[in-house]
């Protein structure tokens, strides 16, 4: 196959970077949400893929990010993102990517990838320690971490090792119809996804009420459900506390939760994806209150802590769970090193066999904005999180639908008589995106449609919360609220 030669990727390569930092530097200058229908990116590509290679690669790449990619897109790294969460790709981050696609390893052996193996476990390790996780989830403490594709694979290999610490058995037989889970009805849908590709089948999956007047799971109701499904004859198998849940940025009690599983031997799985990396901060220290009972633990590095997607930390308290649980070796994959029970071998903590250097993106974070760095990032989004909150309180025809969560603020707007507008508020929300200078989305509270702001993009600054502000004010004003 014709490939470039080194001299002329470095020329296209530069032509690339210079389009990057181009493209980022114009974001503010873009309507965050692209102005699209179904269909009308591929009416504009031609159906048959070409014979011949190009003579102009990278000018034929450059045409189509400029004519279709850019305008077609919704611009997640742009300042005045606010919804969903934050799929931060700094460009630190970029920079270890590079390197890591550029190098091509397959990570799935020590004996494959070394230098990335050992990379990613010294980054693991340190990072368990800057988060206060305890030595109990590093490989010198006979736990140890990995970096997953996403939080909702953690909560997968999470579950299945569940299912083997419960039933030795479950490699050989599966399961046996009696396995429950337990969330809430905030806990992310992976692990509802995660229940059934296990194979336990909705049925399995038990939705623990939230304390009253929150939307935190109920420690008492946890422990009700679970003797009433062990007096029945149940199993349980796993328990999910959420650490800032995906809709409000809920915070479930897990020490409460934890102690609770403890007399069924439940697995508990915290997943922390977005908000965990807080914990950098000594003063939020408090988030992962807890996690030192958890078997396992897991938080998002493409969200808060800017690296480019994808890439999530999990961290487990038994360094043998997950091999135990998920370990198949083919002759073709044996070798000296595995054998010698010296090495960590990634395949084995993941569903693939295969997988990339994440580590130096993480690595080019880390050394190049410095734990310190990623600190003062986080506080200024909680702060400009907590200015908005505190004009929303003050401004008469709003109001929060729920508690402010470090840098997430969930609103709605009111009717005279105080009561959550859900016609005004949906307005309001289309009218903001539209403008085009912020992008917001969407949860329900209480049965109402409820605004979220969150806050995380590096690139945010108190100037854009202010425009989001006054485009808000300007709707609901428009709205008649």
């Amino acid at each position: 196959m014709p490939d470039l030669e080194p001299d002329e990727f470095r020329r296209q390569g530069h032509q690339l970077v210079d389009w990057v930092a181009q493209y980022r530097a114009s974001l503010p200058s873009l309507h965050v949400q692209p102005n699209v229908s179904p269909g009308s990116v591929k009416a504009q590509l031609p159906r048959e893929l070409p014979e011949q290679p190009s003579e102009a690669l990278g000018d034929d790449l450059v045409a189509l990010l400029n004519d279709v990619v850019v305008p077609s897109s919704l611009h997640w790294q742009h300042p005045g993102f606010f919804g969903y969460f934050p799929a931060n790709a700094s460009l630190l981050s970029l920079l270890g990517d590079i390197a890591s696609g550029g190098i091509g390893a397959q990570g799935m052996l020590w004996s494959s990838s070394p230098a990335g193996t050992e990379i990613e476990q010294v980054l693991l390790d340190g990072l368990a320690e800057a988060l206060g996780l305890g030595r109990e989830f590093t490989f010198a403490g006979g736990g140890g971490g990995s970096l997953q594709d996403s939080a909702s694979s953690a909560s997968l290999v999470a579950l299945l090792a569940a299912l083997q610490r419960g039933n030795p058995d479950w490699r050989e037989h599966g399961v046996d119809g009696t396995e429950t889970v337990y969330v809430t009805a905030e806990t992310h849908s992976s692990l509802a996804k995660a229940v059934r590709v296990a194979g336990l089948g909705a049925r399995a999956l038990r939705i623990v009420p939230f304390t009253q007047g929150t939307l935190s799971m109920s420690a008492d109701a946890l422990a009700d459900m679970l003797a009433k499904d062990a007096a029945a004859g149940k199993r349980p198998v796993m328990v999910c506390p959420t650490v800032g849940t995906t809709g409000t940025g809920a915070i479930d009690p897990v020490r409460d939760v934890a102690l609770a599983a403890r007399e069924y031997e439940a697995w508990v799985h915290v997943d922390a994806a977005w908000a965990g990396v807080a914990a950098l901060c000594p003063e939020f220290r408090w988030l992962l209150d807890g996690a030192d009972l958890a078997d396992s633990f897991c938080t998002d590095a493409h969200k808060w802590f800017y690296t480019a997607f994808d890439a999530s930390f999990m961290w487990v308290r038994d360094a043998r769970a997950l091999p135990t649980a998920l370990s198949i070796t083919p002759e073709y994959l044996r070798n000296a090193a595995t054998d010698s029970g010296e090495v960590i071998d990634y395949r084995d903590w993941q569903v693939p066999l295969g997988r990339r250097m994440r580590a130096l993106k993480i690595w080019s974070v880390v050394h190049g904005a410095g734990l310190e760095g990623l600190r003062e990032s986080i506080r200024g989004h909680v702060a400009m999180a907590d200015s908005l909150a505190g004009r929303i309180e003050s401004e008469p025809g709003f109001a929060l639908a729920a508690p402010p969560s470090l840098a997430l603020v969930c609103l709605y707007l009111v009717d005279r008589d105080g009561h959550p507008d859900d016609d005004a508020t949906k307005a309001a929300m289309e009218a903001v995106n539209a403008e085009g200078h912020s992008f917001l989305t969407h949860t329900s509270v209480d049965g109402h449609f409820a605004i979220r702001v969150a806050i995380g993009a590096p690139t945010t600054l108190p100037g854009h919360i202010d425009t989001l502000w006054d485009s808000l004010r300007k709707a609901a004003r428009q709205s008649g609220a």
